[in-house]
């Protein structure tokens, strides 16, 4: 039976990680705060991973262990304490690691930001430091980096917004940002999950979907979510002049980016698809994502997007008359 150690197992990703090595009958341990639940049928050690001892009570051996955050100092003390009682470890990163955006095709030797563990260092400093710490532990070492995660329960609500906004709207257009030339790649969560508790590959993987433009990625969405009035299309400046924002956050346009970001979801998938990465059909994914979306309520208050009423007042000011997407 294989023995598994996650550190986390509560999270979006990491409890999904969890569910799955159970469902192949693994026997899990999940080191984690307490203050959420472990997916049933695993075993929670209670450890802050920023306390004094925060390991102690943890036993034996691992065949693979997984880790999830986002510290490096984090990840470097569990790759100390931890690293020789693993036959494998997996650390989820992140393509934000890579050092600049703009090159589309990037593979996994694209040059990486300068790594820092110092605590106030951005998001992509401390993943490429905690790389390299997991990056110690040789051919036993497999880094994950994965795009924009989707699916259901996501709580960025970044790729869930557009299934929100396409079923919420009725017979009233949606406001859409700069279509032309950009481009949007995704990974299903439980693709991502599958690959982490499966693959033996060692090294850097980029763990994302195939890269198709925006407008395509958006129709799947609309016709997923049964809307028929059409979209209105924004320029970046118009958006920008009233305070639109890119990405995420409180209102913005996610799958949204700056010109200049043209390589950030245009990475290279070919390593993660011939090491037993596979992905599920886009349509499938988004039609459990609107599902879910419609479960949650699409007027609910969410971290990413915007209100109908801010929506409505976005179109208003913009006139004009709405298109299909295709």
């Amino acid at each position: 039976m294989t023995k598994a150690l996650i550190l986390g197992g509560t999270g979006w990703l990491s409890s999904r990680i969890t569910r799955r090595l159970l469902d192949e009958g693994a026997a899990v341990t999940c080191l984690a705060r307490g203050a959420r639940p472990v997916p049933r049928g695993a075993i929670l050690v209670v450890g802050d991973r920023t306390g004094a001892d925060p390991y102690a009570a943890l036993d034996g051996e691992w065949d693979l262990v997984v880790d999830v955050s986002s510290s490096a100092l984090q990840v470097a003390r569990a790759v100390d304490e931890l690293g020789d009682r693993a036959a494998r470890w997996t650390f989820v990163s992140s393509v934000s690691v890579y050092a600049e955006d703009e090159t589309v095709g990037g593979d996994e030797t694209a040059p990486r930001h300068p790594s820092s563990r110092a605590e106030e260092a951005e998001y992509g400093a401390q993943k490429a430091a905690a790389e390299d710490a997991v990056a110690e532990l040789g051919d036993r070492a497999l880094i994950v980096r994965p795009g924009l995660i989707v699916g259901e329960g996501d709580p960025s609500d970044r790729f869930g917004y557009w299934a929100a906004a396409f079923a919420r709207a009725g017979e009233r257009p949606v406001l859409v940002p700069p279509l032309s030339g950009r481009d949007a790649q995704v990974i299903d969560v439980d693709d991502l999950a599958a690959y982490v508790v499966s693959s033996r590959a060692a090294g850097a993987v980029n763990a994302i979907g195939d890269s198709i433009p925006l407008a395509e990625m958006l129709d799947v969405v609309c016709r997923a979510a049964g809307h028929t009035a059409g979209v209105r299309e924004a320029s970046e400046e118009w958006l920008r002049a009233r305070n639109v924002e890119y990405w995420m956050g409180d209102r913005s346009l996610p799958l949204w980016l700056p010109t200049g970001m043209t390589g950030f979801m245009t990475r290279r998938n070919e390593r993660f698809l011939a090491t037993g990465g596979a992905l599920s059909p886009l349509e499938a994914t988004v039609a459990r994502v609107v599902a879910d979306e419609r479960a949650r309520g699409v007027n609910r208050p969410r971290r990413a997007g915007l209100s109908r009423a801010e929506e409505e007042e976005l179109l208003a000011d913009l006139g004009g008359r709405s298109r299909s997407l295709r």
